[in-house]
């Protein structure tokens, strides 16, 4: 999948595209699929898909997995897969572009809440399965698209991963657009959050202001074409008022992400610090290797995330007071996720995993290694 710089900035030009319809598109212009309810209450923006069981029987191909947050990415990506013969590496990423460029989306991309300097630094990496390469950045600032660059630099460079200011002057120098990417809400969020660190510092209060709204939300997507060939990328503006040049799991190469063309795919959310302890994605793929199943192998991986969490993170039961949650696919189309908890009613969308295949696009359940009832009250 080796392409020129003529033709990578052609792609890099269309999803700036992508940015164009990106408000219409977080107010849910683009139509439903069979396969989707109306917008409920409290529902994302663009409605809410169904949340449904695995059709019985065999598998089928392609099939595109994510995050929950990924509905829309796995049918984009589905479809450039099964419509124009996309390679999956591609249709993954154009499938992520949609939430980098949703400024609604406040945990990846464009108005992802920022640093504790109020400065929004971006994280993402990729792999492709048939020619076994990847690529990465971290502490990218004022590029939207992470994942696109991290792409880039699987494809013309000689390295898998570069940060901060010299993952930015790459993308410059590769044509990628630079742009504020705090928007007016996260900088508001930003400022509340600043406002309440210490009741004696020189930031007043605001009396209208009922909750700081933080996140450490990613998206992460996995595509598995017709021949059966991989690609996955993570990407995620990482934890809100994180200290300035903190990287998580998602650049990580075995942490946030992982395919391997001969057994399949994994990607992870969640706390990134300790699924980069374990190698998560890169475990749960190992485990598949090994003859596990999806979702059994993402519920091994929580096991052993639970195993090396150190005490300071563990309630009085033992749990863990985080989250993580793992999504995988095999090379034949199987697929599974696992969570650590399951969610009050409210978040139970966070509970599944978005999946698109020739049964359409829909939300899929998650293995929960504890249930709702064990989450601890206070959480990391």
């Amino acid at each position: 999948m080796t392409l020129t710089r003529r033709t990578f900035l052609r792609l890099a030009t269309a999803a700036a595209v992508v940015h164009a319809g990106g408000a219409r598109l977080a107010r849910g212009a683009e139509p439903p699929s069979t396969n989707e309810k109306s917008a409920e209450p409290g529902a994302r923006p663009g409605g809410k898909a169904a949340r449904a069981p695995r059709p019985a029987g065999a598998p089928t191909r392609p099939v595109v997995i994510a995050s929950a947050n990924g509905i829309r990415a796995v049918k984009k990506a589905y479809a450039l897969m099964r419509e124009k013969n996309a390679d999956p590496l591609d249709a993954a990423i154009a499938g992520a572009n949609i939430q980098e460029l949703d400024p609604d989306d406040q945990s990846v991309g464009l108005g992802g809440l920022p640093n504790e300097d109020g400065v929004v630094q971006l994280d993402a990496s990729c792999m492709h399965g048939p020619t076994k390469r990847a690529g990465a950045v971290a502490a990218l600032e004022e590029i939207a698209t992470p994942s696109l660059v991290a792409k880039a630099v699987m494809d013309y460079t000689n390295h898998v991963l570069l940060v901060g200011a010299g993952a930015k002057k790459f993308a410059l120098a590769m044509g990628f657009e630079a742009r504020d990417l705090l928007t007016e809400k996260s900088r508001q969020d930003w400022l509340r959050w600043k406002a309440r660190r210490q009741p004696t510092d020189n930031w007043l209060d605001r009396d209208d202001d009922t909750r700081i709204n933080g996140t450490h939300g990613t998206i992460t997507v996995c595509a598995v074409s017709a021949a059966g060939d991989i690609g996955s990328v993570t990407s995620t503006s990482g934890l809100s008022w994180k200290i300035a040049g903190r990287v998580g799991d998602s650049p990580i190469v075995g942490a946030g992400q992982y395919c391997d063309n001969g057994v399949g795919a994994a990607g992870s959310t969640g706390r990134g610090e300790s699924n980069i302890k374990i190698c998560g994605t890169f475990h749960v793929v190992e485990q598949m290797r090994q003859g596990a199943a999806p979702e059994e192998a993402c519920l091994r991986a929580l096991r052993r995330v639970v195993e090396t969490t150190e005490d300071r993170l563990l309630d009085e039961r033992g749990h863990p007071r985080f989250d993580i949650e793992y999504y995988a696919v095999t090379k034949e189309g199987h697929f599974g996720g696992a969570a650590m908890y399951g969610r009050p009613p409210e978040k139970a969308q966070k509970d599944d995993m978005a999946v698109c295949d020739a049964h359409g696009a829909r939300l899929v359940p998650l293995a929960l290694l504890f249930p709702a009832s064990e989450r601890p009250k206070i959480m990391w």
